[in-house]
């Protein structure tokens, strides 16, 4: 199911690293995988209670071939500890998504939904541009991944 959203910009903070595509489909080079296990044990534990969760995919080099930032975050945490790892701040920019959701067994869920994003927009008769700003996942509550990428306005 799709749906087409306007979103307020909001703060996320969180982990962060950059990586490709290219590289996250060699188990090699692949950094997702590890920022998001990295989020799980520094992150994770310091969630206010109802924070929600994000990956963030933003600070595009070009569009889906080039370099990408990919932050693991929240929208809230409890004050952080005197040892607590840095985190990275980033705005969720303002604008029209066009939101996918998707439910199933993590990490295969987001990765089919992916699947089908990409499908969605290289279709010629797609009605939506990839605007290439913010992208993001929203993680929620029994498996179900709410997916919104940035749209132009055409």
């Amino acid at each position: 199911m799709m749906t087409t959203v306007e979103i307020q910009g909001f703060n996320v903070q969180g982990l962060h690293i950059r990586t490709c595509n290219a590289d996250e489909m060699q188990p090699s080079t692949a950094r997702i995988g590890p920022l998001w296990r990295d989020f799980a044990s520094e992150v994770a534990p310091r969630m206010a209670p109802a924070a929600q969760v994000y990956g963030v995919y933003h600070r595009y080099e070009s569009d889906s071939n080039g370099a990408f930032e990919v932050l693991a975050g929240t929208d809230a945490l409890l004050q952080p500890s005197e040892d607590a790892v840095e985190l990275s701040l980033c705005e969720i920019q303002s604008g029209s998504y066009v939101v996918f959701e998707a439910t199933g067994v993590m990490p295969q869920a987001v990765i089919d939904a992916w699947g089908r994003i990409w499908r969605y927009f290289a279709d010629p008769q797609c009605p939506h541009q990839r605007a290439y700003t913010t992208d993001f996942e929203r993680y929620g509550t029994a498996g179900r991944i709410d997916i919104f990428i940035a749209v132009r306005a055409l």
